[in-house]
């Protein structure tokens, strides 16, 4: 949410600037690798959730990541100077060594990519901006929006918030499927521009589990505090492992049907606080090319589900994005004039986890591999807080990080009038 100054709104058509230099980004400019985005976003990513954790101690910790860099990259098309500098290097990128066209190239082709995920496994992901009705944006931005992030612009009357929260409210509807039915609870006059990003992901494990298997279980908070949670659990199941000696922890990926994987990392007991501060991207390539196919005889994964919701103006500013928050903010390549501050980044996210994956059925599909003899038997009991990683295995792309501590923390926060710049991903749930 974004603070506007009244002058603002009655910018006259002569300031609008000219959508040249979208073509000349796409004819001109190569852009980022798709590996090294990646990298950059998991960086990102690790960042965020160290904060996110400092600040939600003993707390579920679910977030988008991807979601979260693409809506701070669409508000950077329209910041200027120290605060899109700012912006960008929150994000992790080198100006000096990438251009800021070549970002959002590489940021509109890792989009693509994801839109072509197939059809075992649904992501869905989106942007939009919903105006007010008498505010002037320039025509450059949203051109840009439109061409690199295939970002809509709707107008909006937020002078009557109920009808404009109606409109928000059933648009997400319809691009989730109905799966989200009202992400926006109140609005008021105030509010000029809403700018958000969603994602959406479903998918089924390649290899579910059996429901007849899942028991009541304790799952340790700490050494002292445990609660009931239902307990899945899969028998002499094949799939990637790797025992990490070095940061004490065991890694099991769970693939979904489909191009999409989920990355379960169990630390020791009492190596959780290791396993944090050793969170880079190299450690994730480290545990990804580690993997390799062991028959594990008893998996104990918890079925939870878990909602966070996050008000990042508080977080932000710790991974350097600042000006943008005060009244030196530039994001003038908006609105061609200086007024406008970001006052409020809300983010929710949610996460289910359930025998199936998240759908109510799925087809079971068997491996038969032989298996060693010189192998140990394998039991990996996830009774205690553990990492989770759901990814796009063909970009490798992070779609969200999750830390199940065991207890629920979804939490309503307080909202303040003027731009939201929101993200959700997928339906609100808590632990059953």
């Amino acid at each position: 949410m974004a603070e506007i100054s009244p002058d603002v709104l009655c910018q006259p058509d002569d300031t609008l600037g000219k959508d040249t230099a979208v073509q000349e980004n796409q004819n001109n400019r190569t852009p980022v690798d798709n590996l090294a985005l990646t990298s950059t976003n998991t960086d990102f990513a690790f960042s965020l959730y160290k904060e996110l954790a400092l600040n939600n101690p003993d707390k579920n910790v679910v977030f988008s990541p991807f979601s979260i860099s693409t809506a701070l990259a669409i508000l950077s098309l329209g910041a200027r100077n120290k605060t899109l500098e700012e912006i960008l290097e929150g994000l992790k990128f080198s100006l000096t060594e990438t251009p800021e066209a070549a970002i959002h190239q590489g940021f509109g082709h890792l989009l693509h990519m994801l839109s072509q995920s197939g059809d075992q496994v649904q992501i869905r992901t989106g942007s939009a901006m919903f105006i007010e009705k008498h505010l002037q944006i320039l025509a450059e931005f949203k051109e840009k929006a439109r061409a690199l992030y295939q970002a809509e612009a709707s107008v909006a009357d937020f002078q009557q918030p109920d009808e404009a929260k109606k409109l928000i409210n059933d648009y997400v509807n319809k691009q989730t499927q109905g799966k989200i039915k009202e992400l926006i609870s109140d609005l008021d006059e105030n509010t000029i521009m809403v700018l958000m990003n969603y994602i959406y992901f479903k998918g089924k494990w390649k290899s579910p589990f059996e429901p007849h298997f899942t028991f009541e279980s304790e799952f340790y908070l700490d050494k002292k505090r445990t609660v009931k949670v239902p307990m899945m659990h899969h028998t002499f199941l094949t799939t990637p492992y790797f025992r990490d000696e070095d940061l004490n922890c065991s890694v099991v990926e769970l693939k979904y049907t489909g191009n999409a994987s989920a990355l379960f990392i169990l630390p020791d007991e009492g190596k959780m606080q290791q396993l944090e501060a050793s969170l880079r991207p190299e450690t994730l390539k480290k545990w990804k090319d580690s993997l390799s196919p062991r028959m594990i005889d008893d998996l104990y994964m918890p079925k939870f589900s878990i909602s966070t919701d996050y008000s990042l103006e508080k977080i932000l500013p710790q991974l350097g994005i600042r000006e943008v928050f005060s009244m030196l903010a530039d994001l003038s390549g908006i609105t061609g004039a200086k007024e406008l501050r970001v006052s409020q980044v809300v983010h929710k996210a949610v996460l289910d986890v359930a025998e199936t994956g998240t759908e109510a059925a799925a087809a079971t599909e068997f491996e038969e591999v032989y298996i060693s003899s010189q192998f140990k038997s394998i039991t990996v009991r996830f009774n205690r807080p553990f990492l989770m990683f759901v990814s796009e295995t063909n970009t490798q792309t992070t779609l969200f990080l999750s830390f199940p501590s065991g207890e629920a923390s979804a939490q309503e926060t307080r909202r303040e009038p003027k731009i939201l710049i929101g993200q959700w991903l997928g339906r609100k749930y808590r632990w059953d």
